[in-house]
């Protein structure tokens, strides 16, 4: 079963879930399934992927096959692994990659922990490397891992923003066998061929509107400003919590809320519980005498929670300069050793930057100096440039 053409809700909600889906996101995932096949009568089937991914990517115009290609350092099938695996009750995921890409398409599922992914050689056309999936679906081996299938979604590598209702709906229409004249007569080629040769009904289901398939360069600059924006929209602040409520630090982040529009900013009083809630951007503000207790602090939970192994992870070290008490030179010596730590943090995909905010005593100056420094943050969550790792910007 296929998906049509676009109509609908927007790209799915990006990150991993760290060590499976978490409570009730894996029940309401799991139980979608059982009640959409009660609705049509029948007991929910068994479904199973099958990605088609041995393509040459000629139209891309680069050496790099397109499904390989990187976004945020990260390759595009990658994504698209990442979506049908958050779709609990599809059982397994079929690849076919060709065979001089399975060392590669192995090195991928391991570095970014994909689950349920099963290997399978690519034909020398896109349908037979379909059918090359569906035949490892049907084998009926006794140590054969994969269990067979009612319902197969055939989904493009290279469409990264597909979402569960969209898979829900097709196989519902896949229980049902509706058929309409439009579908045939308008529908995509594999609607044809279902009806030739498998002598069955098919149904086209309507997509969401980026469910597009990334084809040319400029489909992943768009891909890549998708996902940007998507993991943008949510800052956590963190500081000393023992510290005055009257602190600059806590001026800060009232602008920030204040200045960034439709973007969630929120305490990091339960930090773990944060990061578990799938957060990719962090503003650490130092407000002690140790000037990077703080960032040294968050830098170890992000690296021991494996947050960073799907996107990069944006942190940026706040230090307040208050230069009445406090002289430049010596402030900005320590300040700079913000570059070890990022070299180290770069390694584990955590991009971190310093921001350094002049704190005088005239409140204008002052809020002057939180906007500025509002709109660095701003910049380097959105834009998420690895070259400003380590430098230290000043408000």
């Amino acid at each position: 079963m296929e998906l049509g053409p676009p109509g609908g809700s927007g790209p799915a909600e990006p990150g991993p879930r760290l060590r499976g889906l978490r409570g009730a996101d894996a029940a309401a995932s799991a139980s979608s399934l059982s009640r959409f096949g009660a609705e049509a009568g029948c007991r929910a089937p068994a479904v199973a992927a099958v990605l088609p991914a041995g393509g040459s990517g000629e139209r891309m115009g680069v050496p790099t096959p397109k499904q390989f290609c990187p976004i945020l350092e990260r390759p595009l099938i990658s994504y698209t692994l990442q979506a049908l695996e958050r779709v609990s009750w599809i059982k397994d995921i079929i690849v076919a990659v060709t065979r001089e890409n399975m060392e590669t398409m192995k090195g991928i599922i391991q570095r970014y922990q994909h689950k349920r992914i099963s290997l399978v050689e690519a034909g020398v056309t896109r349908h037979r490397s379909i059918f090359n999936g569906l035949k490892a679906l049907a084998e009926d081996q006794p140590n054969c891992r994969l269990s067979k299938p009612e319902v197969v979604i055939i989904h493009d590598a290279v469409r990264p923003f597909v979402e569960e209702d969209v898979l829900l709906k097709v196989v519902t229409a896949a229980q049902e066998h509706g058929c309409s004249d439009y579908d045939l007569e308008f529908g995509t080629e594999c609607l044809h061929l279902a009806l030739k040769y498998s002598h069955i009904k098919a149904k086209l289901v309507e997509g969401s509107p980026d469910l597009w398939k990334v084809t040319y360069k400029r489909d992943l600059y768009a891909a890549e400003s998708i996902i940007k924006e998507r993991i943008s929209q949510k800052v956590c602040v963190v500081m000393d919590t023992k510290e005055d409520e009257e602190h600059v630090g806590h001026c800060l982040e009232e602008m920030l809320k204040t200045e960034l529009n439709h973007v969630k900013v929120t305490s990091g009083q339960d930090l773990q519980q944060i990061i578990l809630e799938q957060c990719y951007n962090f503003v650490c503000v130092n407000v002690m005498t140790s000037d990077f207790e703080e960032t040294q602090r968050l830098l170890n939970m992000l690296e021991e929670s494996n947050l960073s192994i799907l996107y990069p992870v944006v942190v940026i070290s706040v230090h307040f300069l208050d230069y009445e008490s406090v002289p430049l030179g010596q402030k900005m010596e320590k300040v700079m050793q913000i570059r070890e730590f990022a070299k180290e943090a770069k390694k584990r995909n955590i991009l971190l930057s310093g921001l350094l905010i002049y704190f005088p005593q005239e409140e204008q100056k002052l809020r002057e100096s939180l906007r500025q420094g509002t709109t660095i943050i701003s910049a380097l969550i959105k834009e998420r440039n690895s070259g400003l790792i380590g430098q230290l910007l000043v408000a």
